[in-house]
């Protein structure tokens, strides 16, 4: 029996474009895997239409509850969740979200096989595919956005007006920026897509040594990796690894970039029990030289203090005033200007799609028709269909009893 995967309409409002399988990418899992058979459910907010999976060959469909897998992007409402199916999407309940235990609840109650996006992973626990590349991406150009705005040096369109990343370079290709000092925190996927923006610009990335010690007269940009922006405290040597495996030895050595410091893009990973990056007290410092934040990460009260609420696609800005510790406008005088939007590759739904959709069919297609030889599927799995959680996701047991 061939296996039918289904492209799932995403309902979430608001409306997000995105879908896990561009047409052309859709066609290449379909020759690569004959066994499988692909289906799409229609759907009039999608960046690609309808019509354009039709032209590749494919069934578009009202009702596809025929299919044994389901492929989305965004979390599936519980009325629209089919029993006894495996579900693939971002879910928000791995962190124990209070806001999404229902929709895990009525997954075990309904028998479904949950794979969440963020859960496929290398046995090394690191991530296979996500859309962090167009959240660096679409970050790190939204604070540039926020820059000009504010101090009226230029005007940069929003992502979601243009065309695709090559319309987001060409606009990049017309502003001029002053001599600031840029910070990016991490490594990953996320930050090297804000790294792509720095490097599109031209600004020049300098040591660790050097940004902390010198004023430049051209902007310039430092990546600092966790092992930079923590220490340990008992003053011995920190190691990345450890600290990924327990961060509660470390605190924050995050005030020396602080004060050399204007524009901070947050593009790091921050696991439970790290050290916050600063704090609202640190704020209030006199040396906090940091005017504006991009919070790709976007962990609101978190490892950022002053990201104190998300923003949206539609209202991107906000400013945090350290005094008062409340939101302000961007531009008010002494605020901190904030870009803390949750959803950014939702701004860039072709390039984000595409992207996605290069790594699910490397990744995960191969893995349903080769007996799961690299444990893909296993490691993934958050629900069984017997209703109940594998043994890697039991630790969600009393987020589910509402304990």
């Amino acid at each position: 029996m061939p296996i039918t995967f289904a492209i799932l309409k995403e309902r979430k409002n608001p409306p997000d474009r995105r879908v896990v399988f561009s047409p052309e990418k859709l066609k290449e899992a379909a020759s690569m895997f004959p066994e499988a058979r692909f289906i799409v459910e229609s759907s009039d907010i999608r960046v690609f239409p309808d019509s354009a999976y039709t032209d590749a060959g494919f069934e578009v469909l009202e009702d596809v509850t025929e299919a044994d897998v389901m492929l989305g992007v965004k979390e599936v409402p519980v009325a629209a969740l089919i029993p006894n199916k495996k579900y693939f999407y971002f879910s928000h309940t791995i962190k124990k979200q209070p806001y999404n235990r229902k929709l895990l609840v009525a997954m075990l109650e309904r028998n479904i096989e949950m794979y969440d996006h963020e859960t496929i992973v290398k046995q090394s626990g690191a991530r296979l595919i996500g859309f962090g590349r167009y959240a660096g991406l679409v970050g790190a150009y939204n604070g540039f956005r926020a820059l000009g705005i504010r101090d009226g040096l230029f005007k940069l369109p929003k992502v979601e007006h243009l065309a695709d990343l090559d319309a987001v370079k060409a606009e990049l290709d017309k502003i001029k920026l002053p001599a600031i000092k840029i910070l990016l925190t991490g490594t990953g996927k996320v930050a090297k897509g804000a790294k792509e923006i720095l490097d599109h610009l031209k600004i020049k990335e300098v040591s660790d040594a050097l940004y902390l010690t010198s004023q430049f007269t051209e902007p310039v940009y430092v990546m600092a990796d966790v092992m930079e922006y923590s220490k340990r405290t008992d003053g011995k040597v920190g190691d990345k690894y450890a600290f990924y495996k327990d961060p509660r030895p470390y605190e924050s050595n995050f005030m020396p970039y602080a004060a050399e410091s204007d524009f901070f893009i947050a593009g790091h990973f921050y696991g439970n029990n790290a050290p916050y990056l600063f704090t609202r007290a640190d704020a209030k410092k006199e040396n906090f030289r940091i005017n504006l934040i991009a919070d790709i990460s976007c962990d609101i009260d978190g490892p950022v203090a002053a990201t104190i609420k998300s923003s949206t696609i539609a209202d991107p800005f906000y400013g945090y005033d350290p005094k008062t510790e409340a939101a302000v406008t961007m531009d008010a005088p002494g605020a901190i200007t904030m870009m803390a939007v949750d959803n950014l590759p939702c701004e860039l739904p072709k390039d984000a799609s595409e992207g996605f959709g290069e790594m699910f069919l490397e990744h995960v297609i191969p893995a349903f028709f080769n007996d799961d030889e690299r444990g893909i599927l296993k490691r993934a799995r958050i629900s069984t269909k017997e209703g109940t959680l594998t043994e890697r996701f039991s630790y969600l047991q009393d987020y589910v009893s509402g304990k």
